[in-house]
């Protein structure tokens, strides 16, 4: 995994803007190495961390399990299993939501439904 990522390049490669990837460093999701200068070097194995956080986020993880998250893969392959708890108890969360959505779904097909059937039982009564 090579570095050579300045933060502008690796914000167009991600597409997450500067500020947000500031942020993320601010509240220590990611590390980037620094050059000499204090300039930020982003990696390739950054990319996959980053693009990680986002399906997190887009899941509903909340910032703070997210923070713990990244807290724990700091520390390593000893933090392994507690990670895995937490993806797994993500996943049983975002099982719920999906099914509490599908019935929400299914209960919006079953209204379509009966207004298709009264409109033709409607146009059936006029013709």
């Amino acid at each position: 995994m090579g570095y050579g990522y300045a933060i502008g390049e690796f914000s167009s490669i991600i597409g997450i803007s500067v500020y947000t990837l500031r942020y993320y460093e601010k509240e220590n999701l990611i590390i980037p190495e620094r050059k000499e200068n204090g300039r930020r070097l982003y990696s390739d194995g950054d990319v996959s961390w980053i693009q990680f956080i986002k399906r997190l986020k887009d899941t509903g993880m909340p910032i703070k399990e997210i923070q713990k998250y990244a807290r724990l893969r700091v520390k390593g392959d000893s933090t392994l299993e507690e990670r895995m708890e937490m993806l797994i108890q993500h996943r049983a969360v975002l099982k719920d939501e999906i099914a509490a959505m599908q019935e929400h779904l299914a209960n919006l097909d079953d209204k379509i439904i009966y207004y298709k059937t009264e409109i033709k039982k409607k146009h059936q009564c006029a013709g």
